[in-house]
């Protein structure tokens, strides 16, 4: 049996175990294949295997039946019979500790960041933003930098785009860059991305990364699993952006660990197609360049996707764990791929690597993996160790009852509006609109002593007539006089 420190992957055709060893798993990997061939299969397989070992895992449950991890599996038919062939895996259907997630909060715990965290780089990209509108969102948080103005949510953002147009002063040397066209750009983006449901994306608790890295009580990695079933039809750029943000906020606060026994977060993009379409060319150089360096920090990056010509070539250099399903190839352009895809493992003298690729059944893979020194070992032919949890999704009341358990239940369930730039942004404008309180009580005073002069010095009917013009000639001194102020106020504002 091999060592605890691999993860178990499957069986060769001699029945002898093929793993991938646990210290190299920060080096990344890849599962491919097309539809129906097993991947997701093999993604509960490896998010065992980085539980039992410790490892804390995030993934996306993109079609809603990977959250059976969180109860204990019951094979039988050719799951059983896979089993019964692998004697030395020491199979026991088990549940795994799993923590839900939604971004909509319906189906798991919200899941919230805030725009602050997020940045105007990944939010540019989400809200897929032209150059010049690019450069008027740069300004606006360049403004919120400069005056403590907390991002939080839209609404947030909103406020401070209204803010700049009618005071466009604040911008400083950046008051070019943020026209009023791109200004209203923005806020109909904004608007946008609100109907297709990100506004619960946003505001606080903002997810804190220590929860995910937080084992279980029994020492095993937690499992989390963002339900994106709806996510990834209805809005993928907000799945997409998400993902990146994670990606980006783990590289930028988890410590160097350098070489260790094992990694402390597996991560497992699925639809990773999705992190790289129509992505701009700072954003792409910038995942490329965290992906690279950010196995230092502990954290190992797994992309699920039909074919490995979905991820950048740069991207695809650095992964050390390839897992490759079944393909399919009728047209000249699919053949093509096909022999790239052969390609890029090393060869084995035992068969031909691009003949066994359209012969793989369902649950088998060829698979290539990192020998003891890093190098590439060469590919072999996998049937996949089948998961020790279930095969297939939740019910509703289990999804209900893994959420009340939660160690995480309570905390981010109820949103929390602290002041932020809406809050701070509204009083100023209520505090501006206000008339001055020093001009109408001067009118005021003005009005009564001249008033009051008049029917002492001339008293009865005359007096009477004489006060009601005097009146009338300090209502209208009073007018004036605010007007004159207001006037000054609004000239030194613009």
């Amino acid at each position: 049996m091999p060592e605890s420190s691999q993860l178990l992957l499957g069986a060769d055709p001699a029945g002898q175990p093929v793993a991938s060893l646990l210290r190299l798993a920060n080096r990344h990997g890849l599962i491919a294949g097309a539809t129906g061939t097993g991947k997701t299969v093999t993604l509960q397989r490896l998010a065992e295997a980085f539980s039992d070992a410790g490892v804390a895992v995030f993934a996306a449950d993109i079609k809603g039946d990977l959250c059976g991890l969180g109860a204990a599996g019951e094979p039988t038919g050719k799951i059983a019979e896979r089993i019964a062939s692998m004697p030395w895996l020491g199979h026991r259907s088990q549940a795994y500790p799993v923590t839900l997630w939604d971004v909509a909060g319906q189906s798991g715990h919200p899941l919230r960041t805030t725009l602050s965290e997020m940045g105007p780089l990944l939010l540019g990209a989400l809200l897929e933003l032209t150059d010049s509108q690019q450069a008027a969102l740069y300004a606006a948080f360049q403004v919120a930098d400069r005056e403590g103005l907390l991002l939080l949510d839209l609404k947030d953002l909103k406020a401070l785009l209204n803010h700049l147009q009618a005071h466009p002063e604040v911008l400083g040397e950046d008051r070019a860059l943020f026209t009023p066209q791109s200004s209203q750009a923005l806020l109909r983006k904004l608007a946008t991305l609100e109907q297709q449901g990100a506004e619960a994306l946003f505001g606080e608790p903002a997810l804190q990364l220590e929860d995910i890295l937080q084992p279980a009580a029994d020492g095993r990695g937690r499992i989390h699993l963002l339900d994106a079933s709806r996510l990834v039809h209805e809005a993928p750029k907000v799945y997409a952006t998400f993902l990146l943000w994670l990606l980006a906020e783990l590289f930028e606060q988890l410590p160097e660990r350098g070489d260790a026994d094992k990694p402390l977060l597996a991560l497992f993009f699925d639809e990773a197609h999705l992190l790289f379409a129509d992505t701009p060319k700072a954003l792409q150089e910038r995942l490329e360049q965290v992906v690279r360096l950010i196995r230092s920090k502990g954290v190992g990056v797994y992309f699920v996707t039909q074919s490995p010509s979905d991820l950048p070539d740069d991207i695809l250099a650095q992964l050390g764990l390839r897992i490759q399903h079944g393909l399919r190839a009728f047209t000249a352009k699919e053949q093509k791929s096909l022999r790239a895809v052969a390609d890029g493992f090393r060869p084995n003298p035992q068969f031909n690597t691009l003949d066994v690729l359209t012969e793989l059944g369902i649950g088998e893979a060829l698979v290539g993996t990192l020998e003891d020194k890093g190098t590439p070992a060469m590919v072999r032919r996998v049937a996949i160790a089948p998961p020790q949890s279930r095969l297939g999704p939740l019910s509703e009341g289990e999804r209900a009852a893994l959420i009340r358990q939660s160690p995480l239940a309570g905390r981010y369930d109820r949103p929390v509006d602290h002041e932020s730039a809406y809050e701070r942004l509204t009083a100023r404008a209520a505090q501006d609109e206000a008339p001055p309180p020093l001009a109408k009580g001067k009118a005021a005073g003005q009005e009564q002593s001249l008033g009051d002069m008049a029917g002492e010095l001339l008293g009865g009917a005359v007096g009477q007539a004489m006060k009601s013009a005097m009146r009338q000639a300090a209502n209208q001194i009073g007018r004036e006089l605010v007007r004159g102020l207001m006037g000054s106020l609004l000239g030194k504002r613009r």
